[in-house]
């Protein structure tokens, strides 16, 4: 066939796009003469994430609905849905690709409606155990679903799907990584027991809290931690610690670019459920305890995280009770040896190997019209 041509769409959030990027990553070392061309919501992240990863993007002005959904600002939200889809319907023409993959978020659902209609064939991706609003939507226009758990027949037609995990950063995987290296950038003892804290952007908040109000445990526990607040209550934090001192063994950042370097450090993770963070700690057999954001659609991060609960593959501690319970929980599973082991070895065998390989074959197919 001709040079390949592929629109992948979807964003909003670092578990949209990563997994996107990394798709792309792997079309492209399969051929290496594929054209690419991103789709996403304007003002999202995606705008600045996806041209640093040396791809070129498309903005559509297009919005999340309202919750509760009679709200007036709706009838907004559905004109930016209308010009949103004719855009990318312009995009497509314009394009020409030969499919169209879809990851979540708001800019896939106008993306993968229009590629329907002008009969390219569409795959999409659910990263969550519990599918999306938007992928749901799109369950009947897709060829080919790749999904990252079991029993998703329950959203999607069975026939249309393919159990591949989700695409994660390469970097993790790094095998020349070594604990002594990695902890010696956090200012860490490679033998003293590491817990890492990952707070990102406004979900960090109840994290974040849980940290503050056990500042006089920390200081006096026998443990490293390595605490990413996320920028936006960085400079409050740092001000509040300033106050009340900061344990020597506390590592406070805002943000940690080389997270290879601090999973490879840590003994013991405590991360909200997102699909792409628990697709890491499953990758990396890294022992964690999850703490689901009440504050995603479906409360699908609950769904993510007891889907390793049931496999003794993690722990969980629900945000209410976070505040009281979690610090006091990391501090007496990171100095239970037989425990971390335990956790570690049941979420290794939960992982799913080669993601973005397995998916990018599949986009392939597509565009050649292959069967399965």
């Amino acid at each position: 066939m001709s040079q390949l041509r592929v629109i992948i769409s979807g964003g909003g959030t670092g578990g949209h796009i990563f997994p996107a990027i990394s798709i792309a990553n792997a079309i492209k070392e399969i051929n290496p003469k594929a054209e690419i061309l991103f789709v996403g919501a304007e003002g999202r992240m995606e705008m600045q994430r996806v041209p640093a990863a040396g791809y070129k993007i498309v903005g559509l002005p297009i919005r999340g609905l309202i919750r509760p959904l009679w709200k007036l600002g709706n009838l907004g939200v559905m004109i930016d849905y209308l010009k949103s889809k004719k855009l990318a319907k312009k995009t497509i023409r314009e394009f020409k690709p030969d499919v169209a993959v879809g990851v979540g978020g708001y800019a896939s659902s106008a993306t993968l409606n229009a590629a329907h209609s002008l009969g390219i064939p569409c795959l999409i991706q659910e990263q969550n155990s519990f599918a999306g609003l938007t992928n749901k939507s799109l369950a009947q226009k897709a060829q080919k679903i790749c999904v990252a758990y079991e029993g998703m027949e329950r959203f999607f037609p069975k026939k249309n799907i393919l159990l591949t995990g989700n695409p994660v950063r390469q970097a993790l995987l790094d095998p020349n990584l070594t604990k002594t290296e990695s902890a010696a950038i956090f200012g860490m003892d490679p033998d003293v027991p590491t817990i890492l804290l990952i707070g990102g952007s406004l979900g960090a908040r109840t994290l974040n809290e849980s940290v503050l109000s056990h500042l006089e445990l920390i200081a006096k526990s026998p443990i490293q931690f390595i605490w990413q607040t996320g920028g936006y209550y960085n400079k409050r934090i740092m001000d509040e610690l300033e106050q009340k001192g900061k344990p020597a063994n506390l590592f406070v950042t805002d943000f940690i670019s080389r997270m290879e370097r601090a999973y490879k450090a840590a003994d013991l993770v405590i991360s909200r459920a997102g699909a792409s963070s628990i697709s890491e700690l499953c990758l990396l057999g890294k022992p964690s305890i999850l703490v689901p954001s009440p504050n995603v659609a479906e409360d699908h991060q609950t769904h993510n995280a007891m889907a390793l609960v049931k496999k003794e593959a993690a722990l969980m501690v629900k945000d209410a009770d976070a505040k009281k319970d979690l610090i006091q929980l990391a501090v007496k599973t990171v100095t239970n040896p037989e425990k971390l082991k335990e956790l570690g070895k049941n979420a290794l065998s939960m992982a799913l190997r080669n993601s973005a390989t397995i998916i990018a074959k599949e986009v392939i197919k597509l565009a050649n019209k292959e069967e399965k």
